[in-house]
């Protein structure tokens, strides 16, 4: 399982492509093919220029970015996801889109929270609702969101009856 949290947590004074081989460590891989990997997330994540900068001095997107790489560094078949999009411009937000789409695509199973409805209702196959630390409904997001609806709309008819 790969997790990318919302926040942050790398060591200030690694550069990007030392954090990702850092975390390699963490789930027991070493040597050249760690390497390797590491060039290759830095690479579809559009980092490999900055690899040798330290993480303080990259772009917010950037961050998050690097957080996706280093909770696939492992090559997980499970990814959780809070709030990928939190605090990217709408370039950024769309180019992730595409990502996972992609990773998605690839076989990857995404577990995704997020408070934007639109990013839930264009990229989840599923969709479940929270209110108060209780699933009020859960289905595919084609069911839930019927022709001509948002999903916006749905969750607020939900949360409100």
């Amino acid at each position: 399982m790969g997790l990318a949290p919302q926040e942050f947590n790398f060591d200030r004074y690694l550069s990007i492509r030392d954090v990702l081989i850092f975390q390699a460590g963490y789930y027991g891989l070493r040597g050249r093919a760690v390497a390797a990997r590491a060039d290759e997330l830095l690479e579809r994540f559009g980092l490999t220029a900055r690899a040798r900068v330290e993480y303080t001095k990259i772009s917010g997107g950037q961050k998050r970015r690097l957080t996706l790489a280093r909770a696939l560094i492992h090559r997980p078949r499970l990814l959780i996801l809070d709030e990928p999009t939190a605090g990217v411009d709408v370039e950024q937000r769309l180019e992730l889109w595409d990502l996972l789409r992609t990773l998605n695509a690839d076989g990857l199973t995404i577990f995704l929270t997020t408070h934007y409805l639109e990013e839930a209702e264009e990229l989840c196959k599923r969709i479940a609702i929270i209110r108060d630390g209780r699933i009020i409904t859960e289905q595919p997001t084609e069911q839930l969101v019927r022709e001509g609806e948002r999903l916006q709309d749905v969750f607020l008819e939900l949360v409100r009856g």
